[in-house]
């Protein structure tokens, strides 16, 4: 009969830990423990622990199972209730100084009818592919890998589809491989249409980022997003006022062409965490027309979307 402990001495040696078994009748049965590994990792692992057990003396066959802990995805849906507000260039920015923090980051462009993300990253002419009908994300030059249906389109080309034909592009590419990201970033469309309940309903996103400018117009319909997302039960992260306050290039002057405070006084009003400000500020446009998010450099452009970030990384690291 074999002694087990010596099964288990040299499965130490070449799993570390991550190796379990049972010895009867001189077949071994082992449990391995691949979880994090990649394909080629895991393979040899394998390997390893079929090659140790049988070379233990007494052992007549190996039988040896894979098993991996999934890891929970955080999904940070990045909402406002109206378009024009800025929520993609606050996501593409959001994601990558998420990035930078430590996270490994996904972006999924949801805004199916009006895409702008392949654009804002960079990778305006990249096409995603798909292996074994399952699609594979585009990476980008800042670490973060996205897919959008502006991959997937013609630029200039309409995008007119009804509901459920949107609800199954959001799915293709929330379903699309991942691999080791941690958090999912949300680039949703404006209001509280068919891609936001597929979302909530199939996904359930960990919390929500609402993005609105300061005029009471956007504050109107960015209650009506939050009003979404608390019925669904889903936490809501914070607010963020965008295009706080533009700097005259020439004098220096500040104005608020979109008033000012709105945002976090609405935050306020409802008993939620306000994020941030960010500037109404021509060397974010510029960069993010040039596919160069302000966030990836080192600018004073990208203070006020990394501070946001630490805060959501704050929110994240609270969930477990």
């Amino acid at each position: 009969m074999t002694d087990s402990s010596l099964l288990d001495a040299a499965l130490l040696r070449v799993a570390q830990g991550r190796a379990t078994a049972r010895i009867e009748e001189g077949r071994a049965s082992i449990i391995v423990d691949v979880s994090g590994l990649d394909d080629a990792a895991r393979d040899a692992l394998e390997a390893d622990v079929r090659a140790a057990a049988t070379d233990v003396p007494g052992i007549t066959s190996v039988r040896v199972a894979l098993t991996s802990q999934r890891s929970r995805r955080i999904v940070l849906a990045v909402a406002s209730g109206k378009g024009g507000v800025g929520k993609s260039t606050v996501s593409a920015n959001l994601a990558i100084a998420l990035a930078r923090s430590g996270r490994r980051v996904g972006l999924v462009d949801a805004d199916i009818y009006g895409p702008s993300q392949p654009r804002l990253m960079g990778v305006a002419d990249a096409k995603p592919t798909a292996r074994d009908k399952v699609l594979q994300p585009v990476p980008t030059p800042y670490g973060v890998p996205m897919l959008s249906m502006g991959m997937l389109v013609a630029a200039d080309q309409a995008i007119a589809w009804r509901g459920p034909m949107a609800a199954g592009a959001l799915t293709q590419m929330m379903d699309a491989n991942w691999g080791p990201a941690d958090t999912l970033v949300l680039d949703l469309p404006p209001g509280t249409g068919d891609v936001q309940l597929t979302m909530i309903q199939k996904y359930r996103p960990s919390g929500a980022v609402i993005v609105s400018t300061p005029q009471d117009l956007a504050l109107i319909d960015a209650r009506r997003a939050i009003d979404l997302f608390v019925k669904a039960g889903v936490p809501i992260i914070g607010l963020i006022e965008n295009m706080a306050g533009y700097v005259c290039p020439s004098c220096g002057e500040v104005s608020d062409p979109f008033g000012t405070g709105g945002a976090e006084a609405a935050a306020a009003e409802l008993g939620l965490p306000f994020l941030g400000r960010i500037p109404l500020d021509i060397r974010v446009r510029v960069a993010s027309d040039a596919g160069e998010p302000p966030a990836a450099g080192n600018g004073p452009e990208g203070v006020a979307f990394m501070g946001v970030a630490d805060k959501v990384g704050d929110w994240i690291k609270g969930q477990g």
